[in-house]
């Protein structure tokens, strides 16, 4: 992977200028990303997110937000918004992930943490950003159905199945329940371990105002590694017990779990059949376990059946190119 040529005027903007320049492994998106040593040693990382696929504005103004309110953001050195590209703070290496693959026994604690922050996000004014309503709601649930069940074979009746999301989000619609900034990718991958126990956020250009439990999925219910039911039941225990929040909570919780692993099941199979990055196809039993999970709530049930009746247990149980290749 190579970096943006010309950047000799740019870097130097940000003092770095004649640093080497490595490679970092990247995420889902068409952004890449390069780590730039100095000759003294010191770090960054530089973004290289170009237009028009995409813009980093969003990552920079919500940077800046978080950092205002004493959350740990990258800092931000430099930035060509024409370009793409932005130099950052270099929170390293140590994400959250990987460190719990090796010491299991931080788990609870490091979780706790990050449920703390959470916490505090709840209490800040929102950042200035556009609302998770239920026409982004619904966007991203069709994922399935324009993506995960062409893949799989399968027909759907597209009314019903929109008609029936309007219902299920009708008791999270409203204000009252899009209070909070919304980071949206907050799980165990995008959260780094710094000193003294802090923990860094990173890719959250994404970000919306949305409702309070939807982070708390992100982090409960990962995409990329299993946390046992028992860990989520500690950890929504803590969450409730800090914040207040009542016995509807429990429903709101399960619905956008539901949402999210649908919308998840979606995207990684567009991630193999549009982008050819069928690694992803690695994850779907994992989100169809989450999601079976969620379906279980009783104020799910008539989502559970329109599952059941349209997505046989046999087909979650296979991948799309089982099918492919049959």
């Amino acid at each position: 992977m190579q970096p943006p040529e010309n950047l000799d005027e740019f870097l130097a903007s940000a003092g770095f200028q004649g640093s080497e320049i490595t490679a970092v492994a990247g995420d889902a998106s068409f952004r890449r990303y390069f780590r730039l040593t100095r000759g003294d040693g010191n770090r960054a990382i530089l973004m290289d997110a170009p237009p028009p696929h995409e813009d980093p504005k969003p990552f920079i103004d919500i940077a800046q937000y978080l950092s205002g309110h004493d959350f740990h953001a990258p800092e931000i050195f430099a930035q060509d918004l024409q370009r793409g590209l932005v130099v950052i703070e270099d929170f390293g290496d140590h994400r959250m992930r990987e460190h719990l693959d090796k010491v299991p026994e931080d788990e609870s604690s490091i979780y706790h943490t990050a449920i703390d922050t959470l916490i505090r996000l709840r209490g800040v004014e929102p950042a200035a950003l556009k609302p998770y309503d239920e026409a982004a709601y619904l966007r991203e649930v069709n994922l399935l159905t324009e993506w995960y069940m062409p893949a799989m074979g399968l027909d759907v009746d597209q009314a019903g199945f929109e008609a029936l999301w309007r219902d299920l989000l009708e008791p999270i619609a409203g204000e009252k329940h899009h209070c909070v900034t919304t980071l949206r990718d907050y799980h165990a991958e995008n959260i780094m371990l710094l000193d003294g126990g802090k923990q860094g956020i990173i890719d959250f250009q994404d970000a919306l105002i949305g409702h309070p439990a939807y982070d708390l999925v992100s982090l409960l219910q990962d995409a990329r590694r299993d946390v046992s039911p028992e860990l989520e039941a500690e950890m929504l225990g803590y969450y409730r017990h800090e914040t207040g929040v009542g016995g509807e909570f429990g429903h709101h919780y399960a619905l956008l779990g539901a949402q999210r692993n649908i919308k998840i099941i979606g995207i990684f199979t567009r991630l193999w059949k549009r982008d050819g990055k069928p690694r992803y196809l690695d994850f779907l039993p994992r989100m169809w376990g989450l999601l079976e999970r969620d379906l279980k709530h009783p104020d799910l049930v008539q989502l559970r059946r329109w599952i059941d009746d349209n997505i046989p247990s046999e087909i979650r149980r296979k991948s799309p190119t089982e099918l492919t290749s049959a």
